[in-house]
């Protein structure tokens, strides 16, 4: 039996259970693109027969540890609904008589103010500490009926016990998957959960606020064999390792680790957490080794001296969710600011979530849990607002996520839509709240066929095409030159050919009528003719077909909502 550190059974034992699991459950899964390009480094990619949008990816230092990763992500997954996290769940599911768990509240808005009844204080005030929150901004994503009002799950606040009503659009907003955790008992879940908070929570503090981290002694790192022969594999690889202490004076349980490559200068920095200093350690390792040999083509950044550039937002993003930021100098000074200190938690997994909310709570911060176990094994999302937040919270309120809503049913059939609609709408892209490059698919929450025009409709080119069924030929060209700069999808020879015709119609030295056969030689009659339509306001949303309430038009997204419905038949059948 391979036994894990950190786990109280072992993987076999993991594996068997999380495998029988899903199929109790009605799932079957795949396993695909297994990957083991060096020593200490497994990968594999699981999915869902029927509906191949929900997979996850584990890894692990063998291939059980991997396989165990992943079907650990699977079930975690299911059981916080971040599968389906800004999912449309389409009319139908609207409609029923809960659209997410059985025990959830909906709370009717009347005024801009947050409805009596949602959060706490506290949480209250980290969210709309400037008053600027309204009521109307956390109504729910996932489905059109905006008269429900505000949904909110329950978490428990650990210091009191007490209930507290978390409106869903605020932890799809800040929280995507952090904090989301599955285990074999309900402290092995949160304390997995946990550590991945203080992983990203402190690692974003040292790296914003320029703190020099001390080496962890080689004495010790030498006690940890699966460690010290992940390091010693980096140091054959020809990278310069430096073995970091990040608890901050033993406040933390965080060990840190950069990595340089002599040919290019080249930094790496990645952090590992865990209340056991051995889990930390090899965490961080393996990490590192991970991102060299499964990512061997992307480059490490160089360090910097601007610290700035470092705590830029999207800097510490870039950290999170590709580990491609960059890091400072300070990082790496000997002068370090905290003195090295050793620690560990012992005892089981109960003791290690005691600890680390001591920790928490020591510095004046609330956790809010929920715990799921309808799918048979204990899965729970934890909340610890200003520490777990994965996006600043003003993403609440410059979001037009509650636009969206109100303006999907336009964008299901833009061909029946009137020019109010589709001013409207045009608004809201002008107002800048999304890319240009940005998928409509994915902001309306819709899974399209790979095949379906939706799959690759940009904003950039809804915008071109409502602006030429507006007659707004100016503003149509500007969208068509961020579509040919942004695209290399299928019907961009059609924007190239309006491009060419709009900044044609824009000057007077030259006629069409000089340069049409040249046209249809270039783009085809049937691209210029459609240019030539379009032009005057018709044939703009041909290839855009109407989307139905459930969308059972796209197979991708009828797969989605399938599985969701057997989700919420189990959840039905545990909650009675």
């Amino acid at each position: 039996m391979s036994r894990v550190l950190g786990k109280d059974v072992s993987l076999e034992v993991s594996i068997k259970r999380m495998s029988q699991l899903l199929v109790d459950n009605g799932f079957v899964v795949e396993q695909f693109d297994w990957l083991n390009p060096a020593p200490y480094v497994w990968s594999v990619q699981l999915r869902d027969v029927s509906c191949k949008g929900l997979s996850v990816k584990g890894r692990g230092i063998t291939k059980q540890a991997a396989l165990a990763s992943a079907l650990g992500a699977f079930i975690e997954h299911l059981g916080c609904n971040y599968f389906f996290a800004r999912s449309y769940l389409g009319k139908q599911g609207a409609d029923s008589s809960f659209i997410y768990y059985p025990n959830e509240r909906w709370f009717s808005v009347d005024s801009d103010n947050i409805p009596a009844g949602l959060l706490d204080e506290a949480t209250l005030s980290h969210y709309n500490m400037d008053d600027n929150l309204k009521a109307h901004m956390l109504l729910d994503f996932n489905s059109d009926d905006v008269s429900r009002g505000v949904c909110g799950l329950p978490f428990v606040h650990q210091k009191t016990a007490r209930e507290v009503w978390f409106p869903v659009k605020i932890i799809d907003t800040l929280y995507v998957g952090n904090g989301s955790a599955a285990g074999n008992n309900k402290f092995e879940a949160r304390v997995h959960a946990l550590s991945e908070i203080f992983e990203r929570h402190i690692k974003n503090t040292i790296l914003s606020s320029g703190i020099s981290l001390p080496r962890i002694p080689p004495v010790v790192v030498e006690r940890y064999p699966d460690a010290v022969a992940i390091i010693n594999l980096l140091r054959e690889l020809g990278y310069i390792v430096y073995v970091l202490d990040a608890s901050l004076g033993g406040k933390f349980p965080l060990v840190g680790m950069t990595i340089f490559d002599p040919e290019d200068g080249g930094c790496f920095a990645a952090f590992g957490a865990h209340p056991k200093f051995e889990i930390a350690l090899l965490r961080v390792a393996s990490k590192v080794m991970q991102r060299v040999t499964l990512d061997p083509d992307k480059a490490f950044p160089e360090p910097v001296f601007d610290l700035q550039k470092v705590a830029d937002q999207g800097n510490l993003e870039a950290h999170s969710f590709y580990s491609s930021g960059v890091i400072s100098w300070d990082l790496l000074s000997t002068d370090s600011d905290y003195a090295f200190t050793e620690w560990n938690v012992d005892g089981d997994s109960e003791a290690e979530f005691e600890h680390l909310c001591h920790l928490i709570h020591r510095v004046d911060m609330d956790i809010y849990i929920a715990d799921y176990e309808y799918l048979g094994l204990y899965v729970c999302r934890v909340i610890v607002p200003g520490m777990s937040d994965v996006y600043p919270v003003d993403r609440l309120v410059i979001s037009n996520d509650s636009a969206m809503v109100e303006l999907r049913s336009v964008v299901f059939d833009l061909n029946a839509a009137s020019d109010g609609e589709l001013s409207s709408l045009l608004n809201l892209i002008e107002d800048g709240a999304f890319g240009e490059a940005d998928n409509v698919a994915a902001l309306l929450g819709v899974f399209p066929d790979k095949e379906s025009y939706f799959n690759e409709l940009s904003v950039a080119e809804l915008k071109c095409l409502i602006c030429l069924k507006l007659g707004r030929l100016v503003m149509a060209a500007k969208a068509c030159h961020s579509i040919k700069r942004l695209s290399n999808r299928n019907s961009i020879k059609l924007f190239r050919c309006l491009s060419q015709l709009l900044a044609l119609n824009e000057q007077h030295e030259i006629q069409l009528d000089e340069v049409k056969m040249i046209f249809i030689d270039v783009y085809g009659e049937a691209v210029f003719s459609r240019c030539q339509a379009m032009l005057a306001g018709s044939r703009v949303f041909e290839d855009l077909h109407v989307i139905d309430d459930n969308v059972q038009c796209f197979k991708s997204h009828s797969a989605m909502l399938a599985v969701y419905s057997r989700l919420k038949r189990l959840k039905s059948a545990k909650s009675l």
